[in-house]
């Protein structure tokens, strides 16, 4: 499976053909997410969300048969308000998806796909916070990667879709560098944000002990001598 894939660059997407405003928008996005993304998970599971759905809702007129622009924003708005609620359905399916991709790459005779989307699903479920590190730290990455290249055969005339095809490897080493150093730094600002609330909290103060002692028996031998 080939992530960099020469024919986003190229024909037929032709994305190496968008303005350098675009492709310089796109990877401060993909930066944000890349830094940012398990603190700031919900707000961009919900921009992802409305965005998806408002494109869904312009461009599949045929499927609804709806003005396209009523849809659009009816279904825009219906997945941001839906999106919160459903996070962890996002984090058991995405798991799901990325487990079943694995396993058929590396095992593609193994005919049992059920098996890796429900051990991967419930794998996105229990690691949920680390796993949405890794998932957004590795969309940042190939944002960034596609912009990247999109801005250098812009600005400084490279053949991106050449360099796609003749070496797949490289480009792929970059991502994959790039989306553990993002779980890493991901994981430092995470760190960081939970020692500042954990020295902003006030302390609890000691309570007094009760001068009769802990025990039943302490206080009964007190009581005694003081009769004695």
């Amino acid at each position: 499976m080939q992530l960099i894939a020469p024919d986003i660059l190229g024909q037929p997407c032709d994305a190496c053909e968008l303005s350098v405003a675009v492709t310089a928008t796109a990877f401060a996005i993909g930066f944000l997410i890349w830094l940012l993304g398990w603190r700031g998970h919900r707000f961009w599971i919900v921009l992802a969300a409305t965005i998806a759905a408002g494109i869904f809702g312009l461009y599949a007129e045929p499927v609804h048969q709806t003005q396209p622009l009523v849809a659009g924003v009816l279904l825009a708005v219906a997945a941001g308000a839906l999106a919160l609620a459903l996070v962890r359905v996002v984090a058991f399916a995405s798991g799901a998806i990325a487990l079943w991709i694995g396993v058929h790459a590396l095992m593609p005779n193994w005919h049992a796909p059920l098996i890796a989307l429900l051990v991967g699903g419930l794998i996105g479920l229990l690691l949920f916070r680390l796993w949405t590190m890794v998932l957004t730290s590795s969309a940042g990455a190939l944002l960034m990667v596609y912009s990247g290249l999109c801005l250098v055969h812009k600005l400084g005339s490279v053949d991106v879709v050449a360099l796609a095809e003749n070496h797949p490897t490289f480009l792929h080493g970059v991502w994959g560098t790039g989306a553990v150093l993002g779980l890493a730094a991901q994981y430092l600002i995470a760190r960081r944000q939970e020692n500042d609330q954990n020295r902003r909290e006030p302390r609890p103060k000691p309570q007094p002990q009760p001068q009769g002692g802990l025990f039943w028996w302490s206080r009964g031998q007190r009581s005694y001598r003081k009769a004695g």
